[in-house]
Formats: C-alpha cells, sequence, structure tokens
C-alpha cells in the first residue's frame, strides 16, 4: 500500500517536471536546470548535424567542370598500387641478399625503386588532392559545394560560404593564367582549378563567386 502511494507521487512529481512545473515549489530550481542540461545536450550536436544534412542533400547547380580528374583519379590510384607492389618486394629480396641468394646490386636497385616510388606518390598526391574536378552553387548562391579527390584517390565534396572565397583579383592571379588558386579569407590551404583545362559550366555563377572573366 505504501509503496503504491510512493510511486504514484514519484509519477506524478516526473510528469509535472516534463511539462514544465514541479508539484512542490520548493523542487523547482532543481527541475528546471536539468531540463536546461538536457537541452543544451542534445541541441548543439543535432543542430549540427542538421546543418550538415541539409547541405549534402540540397539541389546544386554545377559552375565548374574538370575533364581530366577522372585521369588524375586513375593515375593516383596506380601510384598507390606501384608503391604498394615496390613494398611487398623489397622485403623478400632483403631475405634473399642475406642467404646469399642475390648481388647488393640487385638490393640496391630495388631499394632505389622503392624510395623513388614513395616520392613520387607523395609528390602525385599532393598535387592530385589540391586539383578542383567540380564546383556547385546552391539555389540561394551563398554556399560553394567543391569536390577534389583524396590520397586514396576518392572523392571529397567540401561546403564553403561563397563571402569566404577569394576572388580572382583577390588571389592575386590574372583570368588569363592557365592554373588558377582557389583560397579563402579564413584558411591558408590552397586548392586549384583551371579554366584553360577545365569547363566553366554556368559563367553567370562562377561569377558570383570568383568575379568577372573579363580582362
Amino acid at each position: 500500500m505504501i509503496r503504491s502511494v510512493l510511486v504514484h507521487r514519484l509519477n506524478s512529481y516526473v510528469l509535472s517536471c516534463s511539462r514544465g512545473s514541479c508539484l512542490l515549489t520548493s523542487w523547482t530550481p532543481h527541475c528546471l536546470p536539468l531540463q536546461s542540461q538536457v537541452h543544451h545536450r542534445l541541441h548543439g550536436p543535432l543542430l549540427s548535424m542538421v546543418r550538415c544534412s541539409d547541405l549534402s542533400t540540397q539541389k546544386y547547380t554545377m559552375i565548374y567542370s574538370l575533364p581530366y580528374i577522372k585521369h588524375l583519379r586513375a593515375m593516383s590510384r596506380l601510384k598507390l598500387l606501384q608503391t604498394g607492389i615496390t613494398m611487398v618486394v623489397l622485403p623478400p629480396v632483403y631475405v634473399l641478399y642475406y642467404q646469399g641468394a642475390v648481388p647488393s646490386f640487385l638490393v640496391s636497385y630495388t631499394t632505389g625503386i622503392a624510395l623513388f616510388a614513395g616520392v613520387m606518390l607523395y609528390t602525385a598526391s599532393h598535387f592530385f588532392r589540391r586539383a578542383v574536378g567540380m564546383m556547385y552553387l546552391d539555389p540561394s548562391q551563398t554556399t560553394l559545394k567543391v569536390s577534389h579527390l583524396t590520397f586514396w584517390g576518392k572523392r571529397q565534396d567540401i561546403y564553403l560560404p561563397v563571402s569566404d572565397v577569394m576572388t580572382i583579383g583577390d588571389t592575386g592571379d590574372s583570368v588569363r593564367e592557365t592554373i588558377l588558386k582557389l583560397k579563402r579569407f579564413s584558411s591558408p590551404e590552397t586548392l586549384y582549378f583551371s579554366t584553360y583545362f577545365g569547363c566553366v559550366v554556368d559563367k553567370r555563377g562562377f561569377e558570383k563567386v570568383f568575379g568577372s572573366l573579363n580582362d
């Protein structure tokens, strides 16, 4: 009997707190901070998730495209494959050398190829990862979607505020240059695109971001 009464009172208290008020005025200060803490902890992550979801699900209009991005992707993956094969072959060569089965010249030659492949992979990936494949504008023309390659040759999309993107004039480049820089005011990171090798699909949208294409 006593247990049922206590359970009933506890349920009444919980229900009253969930509706924004407490049955006992002396418990009110403990009720409101709890709701504020829960709202604060849930609101931030949920809001960021909603914003990311909104950016990725919006319909974007393509303003720039680089047809050769497929070739860059293939070359990037080929360099990864070449480096991987070289690293797999290198240990057996050392084992055979210590067993006296191969000369030292072959070991030096194999090691040189492996080092050269590693340097070439780093150099190529440094360039490939900064080459812009495609650019898009959202309907409000306030967000720029930029697609480029990762180290593994996969596509990665980043979303930039148009107000944060420097125009061609701001970067110090000329519109007639073969390679142009995509820079932001808020970050030192630089990407590269080309109106010579690439295609400006939507001139009006492109000029909205990077300024006039006329000298």
